[in-house]
């Protein structure tokens, strides 16, 4: 079932599967998690949508799972920047698998590594499994 919260930016509730989380963390060692709630965040230094991600410096390095809405490309953009600002560490997006977007092209093609996931994640919702997301998804990582 196709759950239409699942596109929307104003639901940042949605959350990385805990599993598939945790094999990126053992090797990527997240100091801070960008795009997070009180009760979604994956590591304990985060950013919430009330401190705005956007206008803060990341430090460390950063996972973000940014709201798959119209606002997407902001994330991004930042993430690239951040990235440039301090290209020593791991920056690192769960993000839709969208390759025909201009984001991609200005910010993610020949600048980043891109590792496409093989099915359907599921996210998670509270903690619980959803159904599986009705779009591809590809893992993007600056500083590798």
């Amino acid at each position: 079932m196709i759950n239409d919260s699942m596109f929307s930016s104003k639901n940042m509730s949605w959350e990385t599967p805990t599993d598939y989380f945790n094999q990126l963390n053992r090797k990527f060692k997240f100091d801070l998690d960008v795009c997070a709630s009180d009760t979604n965040h994956k590591v304990d230094n985060y950013f919430t949508e009330d401190d705005d991600a956007l206008k803060q410096k990341w430090g460390g390095n950063v996972f973000m799972n940014p709201p798959y809405g119209r606002h997407i490309s902001e994330f991004i953009k930042k993430a690239y920047e951040e990235h440039l600002r301090d290209p020593n560490r791991f920056i690192v997006m769960l993000i839709p698998s969208r390759t025909d977007t201009k984001y991609w092209h200005e910010y993610i093609q020949d600048k980043a590594t891109v590792k496409f996931l093989k099915g359907r994640l599921k996210f998670e919702l509270n903690g619980e499994s959803m159904d599986a997301a009705p779009f591809p998804s590809a893992l993007i990582i600056y500083g590798l």
